[in-house]
């Protein structure tokens, strides 16, 4: 009953976060949920609560002191460690339960067990190798290290297969397992760890936040295995939950890109056409000064501002919060339009601009604000790039042909923010840059924003 109550309170909780006003209420009924199953497993599991406790005080004090001391900007970072800190737990339970005599010996217990080892393993090394990427580690290199990459992890994927079906037939024989299924287990969790290394390590960083979408459902799968190993309902009701939420919103997040979930896993783009010269894109370039740009807002009735991962590089949306305010005070109504794939994980930029109090009903989904662009007298664009670059609607062959993106080109007047004119992960140049409509102006977020609203207050 323990179990059925705290289930319903995971579906209300997750109910509780599709809308901003009743996320915190959400997070916290899933929160009691959780403890609720918890509390239910020690009290009714027979377990020796010393370790238990060794173990509870050590992560949660760890925990604790990581989340009250990680910087917004690295929130991603921590994101992909918490996807797989919980792959490597599901995975270590389903190996220990070969130790003993539940699960009795059976094809589902060995399949259940087989798919734990292998899906946690992939989440815990790939989670790894996507937080050394997001910190932007140089040694890991982007791309595929070698040409038949591909080819490899096909081939470990059949070694897990093999593997797998060894493990099942093994764990037939008895229970506690025999050694051989114990080995067939261990093989399998290495294998699977190189695959989710070399499954993770070329996808680039405009494609993280995908990645940890689908990463977070990774965790859920092999949670869910794991609840089918220890027979445990709501380990495998919880599983399913985070599972199938990470799937909907990978596929959510891999159509705001027009992109099938197969080209993130495998690391390819889109078409690939002859890319223009950035020199010749570029030849009409115009900058401006924080003055010239404090000009255009002084007779603005209406603004949006398009955050990017500049922004967080920079950690100006403080700064980006006191332009709006200074703006608002000047009788200009200011709008955030928030692209989905925008930062390096799901919802990144709604994370930073929570973090600096701006009222959530200000922020604008793209396909509600792109059909008012044109309505808009100044666009600022901080630290963006492929999510505003236009060829994505005009030219078919470009890498990036069909991904919806914000039509910032359309507003009478664009500023973009940006230290140079180096391209996004696409790696193609951006002809908004040098539309007669856009005005650039180089330098990191932070000191730009900081410069326009001493040039607004001067004027």
């Amino acid at each position: 009953m323990a179990y059925l109550f705290a289930s319903i309170l995971f579906v209300f909780g997750i109910k509780g976060l599709t809308h901003p006003r009743t996320a915190v209420r959400g997070n916290l009924i899933s929160a009691v949920g959780m403890l609720l199953a918890v509390v239910a497993t020690l009290w009714a599991g027979g377990l020796s609560l010393t370790w238990i406790v060794i173990g509870l005080i050590i992560g949660g004090a760890y925990g604790a002191y990581k989340a009250v001391k990680v910087e917004m900007t690295a929130m991603p970072e921590m994101v992909a460690l918490f996807n797989g800190f919980g792959g490597i737990a599901s995975s270590l339970v389903a190996g220990t339960a070969l130790f003993f005599t539940f699960p009795p010996p059976s094809v589902e217990s060995g399949v259940a067990t087989a798919a734990s080892g292998f899906i946690g393993s992939i989440t815990f090394f790939g989670s790894l190798v996507a937080y050394f990427k997001l910190q932007e580690k140089k040694w890991i290199p982007n791309g595929p290290i070698f040409r038949t990459q591909q080819l490899v992890n096909v081939l470990l994927v059949l070694i897990c297969v093999v593997l797998g079906v060894w493990l099942t037939r093994a764990a037939l024989v008895s229970a506690p397992a025999p050694a051989s299924a114990h080995v067939a287990y261990w093989l399998l969790f290495l294998v699977a760890a190189l695959l989710g290394i070399l499954l993770t390590q070329p996808i680039g960083g405009a494609d993280m936040p995908v990645v940890i979408a689908l990463l977070n459902s990774y965790s859920g799968l092999a949670a869910c295995a794991t609840g089918f190993v220890i027979s445990n309902n709501v380990l495998i009701i919880a599983g399913s939950l985070v599972g199938a939420s990470g799937i909907i919103l990978t596929q959510i997040m891999c159509k705001a890109m027009n992109r099938s979930l197969a080209n993130v896993v495998f690391g390819t783009m889109g078409p690939t056409g002859d890319t223009p010269s950035a020199d010749e894109v570029y030849k009409t370039v115009k900058s401006a000064a924080p003055e010239e740009v404090a000009m255009l807002f002084d007779g603005a009735q209406r603004a949006v501002i398009v955050p990017g991962y500049g922004m967080a590089v920079s950690q100006c949306q403080h700064a980006v919060r006191d332009l709006t305010n200074l703006l608002e005070g000047r009788g200009c109504h200011v709008e955030f339009a928030v692209h989905p794939v925008a930062g390096r994980m799901p919802g990144h930029m709604n994370v930073l601009l929570a973090e600096a109090n701006i009222a959530y009903d200000k922020l604008r989904e793209m396909d509600e604000i792109n059909p008012e662009m044109a309505q808009f007298d100044v666009a600022l664009v901080i630290g963006a790039n492929d999510v505003v670059n236009p060829v994505a609607r005009t030219d078919p062959k470009s890498p990036i042909a069909g991904m919806p993106i914000i039509d910032v080109d359309k507003c009478r007047t664009c500023v973009v923010v940006k230290r140079s004119l180096s391209p996004g992960f696409a790696g193609i140049p951006n002809p908004l840059f040098a539309a007669e409509n856009t005005l650039m102006m180089f330098g990191d977020g932070k000191k730009a924003m900081l410069e326009l609203i001493a040039a607004l207050k001067e004027g």
